[in-house]
């Protein structure tokens, strides 16, 4: 087994249309979803997080609207999600309920994953889900969507989503079992790669379009959702999800292709922190804060003094001392308003001053790079 997977404690599965939903009928796959779903159940008695992206909602909508086959106008496609979206989650909810798991749906725009406030919202929603024991269905918001703000693919998606969730592993299931030196079927000599450590111009040059009539993605998007992924810091496998039971096929030696990333989604995360956000503000810290910074902890109310500069939530802030020295950076849970009422107060005032239970931390210790001291 590849210590990408073995070790991999939380995961994305990517789930393409063409894998759930017949073709000729339109009808949903029961018995491949009940499979996959013997995956995860056995994911997570193994201790594993996973996270689920998966397609369907349109190709199980434009059935029952009785739509046209080929492509559809977006009001149709709109249309299309809206009625589909509702099969889908009951689908996905007897699944795993008959396996003693719990389905929850989660509806992602462009902007949820793009804008640091709506970022840092749908990565605390999925992380509560995580703890509480749920598996995270996730999908692109068709019915709201248009073409100028979507993905355009769940191949993107699912690589945005394991990005945002510092995710150890992705896994694209798709109708092909890996990544080829030439698209399968139009060149005899393709062969399968089993292992990409840096995505290279002769990679790219490689991808060619093998979407099928009911997936948007080809291999393509597939190269561009492993280089979103690589950087955040997650492998990702591309593997056949043309079999029962695709994940636990995953545990065994070949049979897929792996890219993989040159650092840990922590490192990656960090790295984004202190070196690609641009600060919006500052906020100052005591002397009792700044030594509990330096053991791990995060930053409480209770330890800032001052709040420097007009922020959101979810934007970057620089971590100062009371001497103006730069600690380091981190994403605020507060904007700049609700920071300076609750600065120097303790957690549990919080409630009674906003008006609202929010996060403990004004900064949490995982949203938070600290510079080393020589």
């Amino acid at each position: 087994m590849r210590a990408e997977w073995a070790k991999a404690k939380r995961l994305v599965v990517k789930i393409g249309s063409s894998l759930l939903v017949d073709g000729a009928s339109g009808a949903l796959k029961a018995d491949w979803l009940g499979s996959l779903c013997d995956d995860i159940a056995k994911l997570r008695r193994d201790g594993k997080e996973v996270i689920v992206v998966s397609s369907g909602a349109i190709a199980l909508g434009r059935n029952v609207l009785k739509l046209p086959k080929g492509p559809l106008k977006l009001e149709d496609s709109q249309a299309a999600a809206a009625v589909g979206q509702i099969d889908l989650a009951h689908a996905y909810e007897d699944a795993f309920r008959a396996r003693g798991l719990i389905a929850a749906q989660v509806l992602l725009t462009l902007g949820d994953t793009e804008e640091r406030r709506r970022y840092l919202n749908a990565r605390n929603t999925m992380t509560t889900l995580l703890s509480l024991g749920a598996v995270p269905v996730v999908n692109e918001n068709d019915t709201v969507a248009t073409s100028e703000i979507r993905y355009g693919d769940n191949d993107r998606l699912a690589a945005r989503v394991a990005s945002m969730m510092s995710a150890d592993c992705l896994v694209l299931l798709s109708d092909v079992d890996g990544f080829y030196t030439a698209p399968p079927g139009s060149a005899p000599g393709a062969k399968r790669l089993e292992e990409v450590r840096d995505i290279t111009p002769e990679i790219e040059a490689m991808a060619g379009d093998v979407g099928s009539e009911l997936s948007r993605g080809g291999m393509v998007t597939k190269i561009e959702a492993a280089k979103i992924a690589v950087a955040g810091g997650t492998h990702m496998a591309i593997a056949s999800g043309k079999v029962l039971n695709p994940l636990q096929a995953l545990a065994e030696p070949g049979g897929c292709t792996w890219f993989l990333a040159h650092a840990d989604p922590v490192t990656a995360r960090k790295r984004w922190i202190a070196g690609t956000l641009e600060p919006k503000g500052a906020v100052i810290v005591d002397k009792g804060a700044a030594e509990a910074l330096s053991r791990g902890k995060s930053l409480l109310p209770a330890g800032v003094t001052r709040i420097e500069g007009a922020f959101e939530r979810g934007d970057a802030v620089v971590i100062k001392n009371g001497e103006g020295a730069e600690l380091g950076r981190g994403l605020a849970a507060y904007d700049h308003e609700d920071a300076r009422r609750i600065l120097g107060r303790k957690s549990g005032e919080l409630p009674e001053i906003l008006g609202y239970r929010g996060d403990p931390e004004l900064i949490h210790r995982d949203d938070m790079v600290l510079h080393r001291r020589g």
